[in-house]
């Protein structure tokens, strides 16, 4: 199928590896331009170097902190006209809601609401200018049904839902579109801080841990960053136009809910 995304230019952010690199590499298969960027330097600039090569798309890298506002400064003066905008960021560490004060909320509202509200706010206009557009936020299965240990990071990201929820509505009209990607357990580094948590709290190896994990997934097992790409990739396309605000989830049927 073709996705209709040769010549279109994304910014992908956290981009050196996981959920994101997963996106990126789907976008660079597709023709798209891509605008990478991680907190490492020298990770970021090895996969830029891989898909230049693998696929002969332009990549420019902005190796920085992109919830800070210098970061998203930064990130911003380079993705100007961008088509695609794909946000991401780490997750806030796992606890109990009694560990969690003031600070904790504001930096996880940095991270996980309040930055891809930013990077929305600045650059969709010039896709409604040019009549195209898509916006695909990483966000999380923990909107649709949340996560005790992971309270921090169900805050933010449901307000961020419900931000887009409005906001997609508004755009969809100039033929830009937004969309909630919402990932469950995947084969990534994330996977292995919090599979390292359980192998710790419970004395037993992390392949114990995954096994353990991977048995409460109907699918039984982890989701690949290459899939995840894919479907990324299908909502950025041209068939997706009519996609509006929805919040799809990449899961494995983990999170058990009719609707």
């Amino acid at each position: 199928m073709d996705l209709g995304l040769q010549g279109k230019r994304a910014l992908v952010c956290a981009s050196s590896k996981g959920l994101g690199l997963g996106c990126a590499e789907a976008l660079a298969a597709e023709g798209v331009d891509l605008v990478m960027n991680a907190r490492g330097h020298d990770a970021l600039k090895a996969q830029a170097d891989r898909l230049r090569a693998e696929h002969g798309v332009e990549v420019q890298t902005v190796a920085c902190d992109v919830t800070t506002p210098e970061g998203q400064a930064q990130v911003i003066e380079a993705a100007q006209g961008v088509d695609i905008l794909v946000t991401n960021a780490g997750g806030p560490p796992p606890g109990l809601w009694s560990d969690w004060d003031r600070e904790d909320f504001i930096k996880a509202l940095d991270a996980n609401m309040l930055t891809p509200i930013a990077l929305m706010k600045a650059l969709l206009p010039s896709m409604m200018d040019r009549g195209w557009g898509r916006v695909v936020n990483i966000t999380s299965q923990s909107v649709r049904a949340p996560i005790a240990v992971l309270g921090l990071s169900n805050a933010a990201r449901t307000g961020l839902t419900g931000y887009v929820a409005g906001t997609a509505r508004q755009v969809a009209p100039y033929g830009v579109t937004i969309n909630n990607l919402l990932p469950g357990i995947h084969a990534t580094d994330r996977a292995d801080s919090l599979d390292a948590g359980v192998s710790a709290q419970k004395g037993i190896s992390l392949d114990e841990a995954r096994a353990e994990r991977a048995a409460t997934i109907p699918a039984r097992r982890y989701g690949t960053r290459q899939e995840f790409g894919a479907t990324c990739a299908f909502l950025c396309s041209q068939h997706a136009g009519f996609i509006v605000g929805q919040n799809i989830l990449l899961d494995g049927g983990a999170t058990n809910l009719t609707m």
